[in-house]
């Protein structure tokens, strides 16, 4: 009885897939059709192929770009790094330092605040409430410019902090000189970030990614000519760096205020976006935290490394490493924006089966590219460290680090696309906790006792950072199983009532 009704429910809703006999109908299948057919259980098996082709089209339309965007933004900076190593080892230094303790700290504050407007403006496009989203935008450029305002002074003094950390008092003055000259694309990156996630929140990612590419492409021949041909310094090279992320924020700025895409999400600037700002502000500051507790504990790792007994040698490999780990988080960065628009649009438009299913799909996705990853590691470990060094202690302790990088590589695989389901859910201020106990609870004091208490050296510093994001990993898998997907929709609806409630109020107090 119970098979022949399900061959009834499976017959009634299998004309809503029949998209799914061929891979060529799959782009036109709604979401809509495939929450219903999820809603009706069970799904017969030779269904499922079908539908993680159809997420997993949208998911790669969305990462693949963002996954450009993530990595040529971190370029620039790169590329700066690069040319100036070449001004000399003292310049590359102060600049190199500055990058970690001053650029990071800003960095990390700045695309912690900027997921608020992937949740925000993510669940408003799902819910389709379009006008509100360029509301949210321009909160969003405000709280970025009033925390760059915050953040300038810690420029300005950046070379008494790097000498409060321990540093020399060359090197320090060298990272101040970097770091004032950076000061203006502290500005552009609180504009440009927002704007971005603004973006992909309506799924325009290519746009981006051929910006990102272009003004990286400008960068580098910009950089050229200023640090070589006219020989400006470490002072041009930082003012340059400067000069593209204003470049970057213009286009971005210009496409959304042009862009036919964004004339139903942008209709200009409202002084409607100064008011309710405290709720948004609550949800961008527990973005922040959330972040940089992330983005903080990898920087924090480097600079214990250089306390070690011999500091040169830790250092130098633990940074090798740490680099490697950079690239990787760039690209899971990427394939973590996707999920977090994803997620976020979903539980806008009430779609609880289809948010959940796409939780699954990236999970699996960034599982098996972590363990590629991981594999090509363990493969090429020597070569890792001959790309960056050729001094034989420095390469012997990447080698003997690569195993922990292999586990971190595929740690790195999961943990960002919990966050960015978090991100997409706005479970931002509950991942602040956890992040908190289990990174500097738990993790760092561990990294400490086995660094500096053992023989371990480096590899007992890297082994605290493995046990607080295993931790962490472990909790996020806990909380997203748990997670009552039709309450996250009904979260997603209230959020977006309230606010479109006080924009109703505004419009009329305007009126009167």
């Amino acid at each position: 009885m119970a098979s022949t009704s399900s061959t009834i429910i499976e017959q009634e809703y299998q004309p809503l897939l029949l998209g799914l006999h061929s891979h060529s109908r799959i782009p036109d299948l709604s979401s809509e059709v495939v929450e219903d057919f999820l809603a009706h259980k069970p799904v017969a098996a030779r269904w499922w192929p079908r539908l993680v082709a159809w997420e997993s089209r949208l998911l790669w339309i969305l990462s693949g770009a963002s996954v450009v965007v993530s990595i040529f933004n971190y370029m620039l900076s790169f590329v700066t790094l690069a040319f100036t190593g070449h001004l000399g080892a003292l310049d590359l230094a102060g600049a190199s330092i500055a990058s970690v303790g001053i650029q990071g700290l800003a960095y990390g504050i700045m695309l912690g605040m900027a997921s608020a407007v992937q949740t925000v403006c993510g669940q408003a496009y799902g819910a389709k409430q379009y006008a509100s989203m360029g509301i949210i935008l321009q909160r969003a450029i405000i709280l970025h410019l009033c925390a760059a305002i915050l953040l300038t002074f810690i420029y300005l003094y950046s070379g008494a902090i790097l000498r409060s950390m321990g540093q020399s008092e060359s090197i320090s003055e060298r990272g101040q000189i970097f770091a004032r000259g950076i000061i203006p694309q502290l500005y552009a990156f609180a504009i440009s970030c927002p704007m971005q996630r603004f973006l992909q929140a309506q799924n325009i990612v290519n746009p981006l990614a051929y910006m990102s590419v272009g003004v990286f492409v400008f960068h580098t021949l910009l950089t050229w000519l200023v640090v070589y041909v006219f020989d400006c310094g470490l002072i041009g090279a930082a003012l340059t760096l400067s000069f593209s992320w204003w470049f970057l924020a213009v286009l971005n700025a210009v496409y959304i205020v042009l862009s036919p895409r964004c004339k139903e999400t942008w209709t200009g600037f409202s002084v409607r976006a100064f008011s309710g700002i405290w709720p948004y502000f609550k949800l961008t500051l527990a973005s922040a935290v959330m972040l940089c507790l992330e983005v903080w504990y990898n920087q924090g790792l480097v600079l214990i490394s250089g306390l070690l007994a011999n500091p040169t040698v830790s250092l130098d490999s633990i940074s090798i490493c740490m680099n490697y780990l950079n690239w990787d988080m760039q690209f899971m960065l990427g394939l973590a924006a996707a999920a977090s628009v994803r997620v976020s649009n979903e539980l806008g438009a009430g779609h609880p089966m289809v948010a959940r299913f796409s939780v699954m799909v990236v999970n699996g996705t960034s599982i098996v590219i972590s363990i590629v990853f991981s594999v090509v590691v363990l493969v090429f470990r020597v070569l890792l460290s001959k790309a960056f060094t050729s001094d034989s202690d420095v390469i012997q302790s990447v080698s003997d680090l690569t195993p922990l990088l292999a586990i971190s590589v595929f740690l790195n695989g999961i943990q960002p696309i919990l966050s960015g389901v978090a991100i997409g859910s706005g479970w931002q201020a509950l991942v602040a906790y956890v992040n908190l106990a289990s990174y500097y609870i738990i993790g760092l004091p561990i990294g400490c006792v086995l660094g500096f208490k053992t023989s371990l050296g480096a590899a007992g510093i890297w082994w605290g950072m493995i046990i607080g994001v295993l931790i962490q990993t472990v909790i996020l898998i806990i909380l997203t199983a748990r997670t009552n997907w039709n309450a996250e929709v009904q979260k997603a609806v209230d959020r977006l009532k309230k606010s479109a409630s006080e924009e109703t109020t505004l419009i009329l107090v305007d009126a009167i």
